[in-house]
């Protein structure tokens, strides 16, 4: 493998935001050694699995995607091709040696803390080695990635995921995290600046930014003085060209004064905000070593709706948790109409092995996960579309992302994260434009553009380009 020698590369990305910017950052390391992504696995000479673990029966999934692999690595050699097949992510992190054991066809394994090394990893497995690689290295493995070239993060959009901190220290009960991406680690504020940076001179309009427990960042400065995300956004405010911010996952305990004033005072940061409570009764909660109470996450929502009253709440909820009775998710659907979320993400607890959760007693029947579940959904669906209803009429600043569907069409997002479609040129991409709501649909909004002026060169990314990647 040598930088003249051409490969095709697909990577096929399983669950969360972080897992989607690892992927590009895979697709980075890759790039100087002559690997081109493509959109189709049967081209490709490598293919990865960028796996994640929190879904319901997600090993088995993986392994289900390898059968089929085998098959086409099959096909391949009667033709006298290769196909290289690797396993990144939680699940390569969390099973390690047993996925080559259960799945010969694979070529090499390594978690989240080793995708740095991909290359070197590669090389390796060209020379007929098993590789598994899931330890925790010492070395920064952002200090080894190289930048996306321009035109790459070009064709990735207006938009862009940007890892600020990895890993947990809070231990729920259910979670696998801790396990499969270590401790809390918060990248140096000079280090995320340098990404964002390169970032907004590609074009990037948004940022989100990325951590397991996000909101607990604290990355040292040039000075090596422990700063806060409310601090770090701040400073990713301050570049030409990123108009907005968002963040995710938190935890209600990591909302600090300092954040808050952020949302008050930052008109970069969106007022929208994830902030997962998974359950709505004390004891369940305690179960899952959630460490705080109903009453303290409500405190923490009229702390957000205090500093910033226009904000729309999204969050995470686990239905059947071991122990769980039907007057314990009564408080929990109280909790969702109380707060009144815009949107979740709706789970059945299923068994995570070497959680504390798997051992529990008192596990709830399927039927009655999937009955709770559905109930669940329906009022935040009901929330949703109610939500969505209520800035019908309103005119609001929406940042135009690329073409619509339709000839004359575009589309954005608002600042509450809703999907805008409306009519418009292409040449207002880039910029954010006021925007009269005129409809409410089930998923998305219909918008009518008030105002157009002209497209601002310093903001706007070349619409003819972001068309041909999108």
């Amino acid at each position: 493998m040598t930088e003249h020698t051409p490969k095709k590369l697909f990577i096929k990305t399983y669950g969360c935001q972080m897992n989607v910017y690892d992927s590009d950052r895979m697709a980075d390391a890759l790039a100087p050694h002559g690997y081109e992504p493509v959109q189709v696995m049967e081209d490709a000479d490598l293919v990865v699995l960028n796996t994640c673990h929190i879904r319901e029966k997600a090993s088995e999934k993986v392994f289900s995607e390898l059968g089929r692999l085998r098959q086409l690595r099959e096909e391949r050699r009667a033709l006298g091709q290769d196909l290289m097949i690797g396993v990144a992510g939680c699940v390569a992190q969390a099973e390690g040696d047993e996925i080559v054991r259960r799945a010969p066809a694979v070529d090499l394994v390594f978690g989240p803390q080793s995708y740095h090394r991909l290359p070197e990893l590669i090389a390796r497995a060209h020379n007929g080695a098993k590789v598994v690689n899931t330890d925790f290295p010492e070395e920064d493995k952002f200090e080894h990635l190289p930048a996306a070239r321009k035109e790459v993060t070009l064709a990735r959009g207006l938009t862009a995921f940007l890892t600020v901190q990895e890993g947990c220290d809070k231990f729920c009960s259910f979670c696998v995290v801790p396990y499969t991406r270590g401790s809390e680690v918060s990248r140096p504020v000079e280090q995320v600046l340098r990404e964002a940076q390169n970032l907004a001179e590609a074009g990037v309009r948004e940022l989100t930014l990325l951590g397991q427990n996000v909101n607990a960042y604290h990355g040292l400065d040039a000075r090596g003085r422990s700063v806060g995300l409310g601090e770090l956004c701040a400073r990713l405010a301050e570049i030409p060209g990123i108009a907005r911010i968002r963040y995710t996952t938190s935890h209600p305990l990591d909302m600090t004064d300092e954040l808050l004033e952020a949302h008050r005072d930052l008109d970069a940061l969106m007022p929208y905000l994830h902030l997962p409570i998974q359950a709505g009764s004390d004891r369940i909660l305690k179960a899952m070593n959630r460490r705080h109470t109903r009453a303290e996450y409500m405190r923490v929502i009229e702390r957000i709706m205090a500093a910033r009253p226009d904000m729309a709440m999204s969050g995470d909820f686990i239905v059947g948790f071991p122990g769980e009775t039907d007057a314990d998710f009564e408080e929990t659907m109280q909790v969702v109409r109380d707060v009144g979320y815009a949107s979740a993400y709706t789970f059945k607890y299923s068994i995570r092995p070497g959680t504390p959760g798997a051992s529990m007693a008192d596990q709830v029947a399927e039927p009655v996960k999937a009955e709770r579940l559905k109930r669940l959904n329906d009022q935040i669906n009901t929330q949703m579309h109610a939500f969505h209803r209520s800035v019908v009429g309103r005119t609001l600043p929406v940042l135009i992302e690329k073409p619509g569907r339709q000839p004359g069409q575009i589309g954005g997002r608002s600042p509450y994260l809703q999907a805008v479609h409306m009519e418009g040129p292409a040449r207002l991409i880039g910029q954010i434009i006021p925007v009269e709501i005129v409809e409410a649909r089930n998923n998305s909004l219909i918008g009518k553009i008030v105002t157009v002026g002209e497209p601002n060169p310093a903001s706007v990314i070349e619409s003819q380009a972001i068309a041909a990647h999108i």
